[in-house]
């Protein structure tokens, strides 16, 4: 045998078949690496959020499971008026309020990291003002931004948008690094008209927002987007906003 033949036999059992892992390392290995991912995931990319009240009607139904966008955060992406947002709790929003019992699907998801824990507190609202905005409610509405009235179909039908008395009539002047939230069904949310008297004045920092609800993922029957509406486009809403206004008035 030449020593061209004894190199091209070695070459051959260097390219010949690799040997395989045995199942019972592959399934762990695929486990750990799935799970990585789905870290990945909820930390930098989506998370899903279960709906866990009836304050977001009908543009969200209770059990709905949300998909919400945080990457866009990373890059310096803040709220936007008419934009349906997750956030933390800002300042004991939700003292007394029950967690529920997380469902199987849930429970799979919250395993994964895909979804929070049930014992998170966090809320789902929709952005009414920025850093800058006055917001007003007087009597039954229209709900007024830099004095311009709003148009709002997503509100709960037989809903008023303003709800007349105490903290469901206000003006305030959102500051600067804050957001001013309120739920479409108007008279069924505990939101910023209703904490006004809060450490934050009924403002969430934005630095305690998670990121932007986009779409409706489930139940498969009710998927769909969740846009920003036409009215919050509407021509001087944006040449009316102060900067550095002062907070609730």
């Amino acid at each position: 045998m030449t020593g061209a033949d004894v190199l091209r036999r070695k070459q051959r059992r260097r390219t010949g078949p690799k040997k395989q892992r045995p199942l019972w390392v592959e399934i762990p290995l695929l486990v750990v690496v799935a799970l990585c991912l789905a870290l990945l995931i909820k930390t930098f990319l989506v998370q899903a959020f279960s709906i866990p009240s009836e304050s977001m009607q009908n543009t969200l139904q209770e059990g709905d499971r949300v998909l919400v966008d945080k990457l866009t955060p990373w890059f310096g992406s803040e709220p936007e008026r008419g934009e349906v947002v997750v956030f933390h709790d800002p300042d004991g929003w939700l003292t007394g309020v029950a967690a529920q019992e997380p469902n199987v699907v849930q429970q799979a998801l919250t395993f994964v990291g895909l979804m929070p824990s049930a014992q998170e507190k966090d809320l789902i609202k929709r952005v009414i003002g920025i850093g800058g905005d006055t917001v007003e409610c007087s009597g039954t509405g229209p709900l007024l931004l830099n004095g311009k009235a709003l148009v709002e179909p997503y509100v709960y039908p037989g809903n008023t948008a303003c709800s007349p008395g105490g903290d469901g009539e206000f003006k305030v002047t959102v500051p600067e690094g804050k957001i001013w939230v309120m739920g479409d069904h108007r008279q069924a949310s505990a939101d910023s008209r209703y904490h006004q008297h809060d450490k934050n004045d009924g403002m969430v920092p934005e630095d305690e927002v998670v990121g932007r609800a986009v779409v409706v993922a489930w139940p498969v029957g009710r998927w769909a987007t969740l846009p920003v509406p036409a009215t919050f486009d509407q021509p001087g809403i944006e040449s009316a906003a102060v900067p550095g206004g002062p907070g609730g008035v």
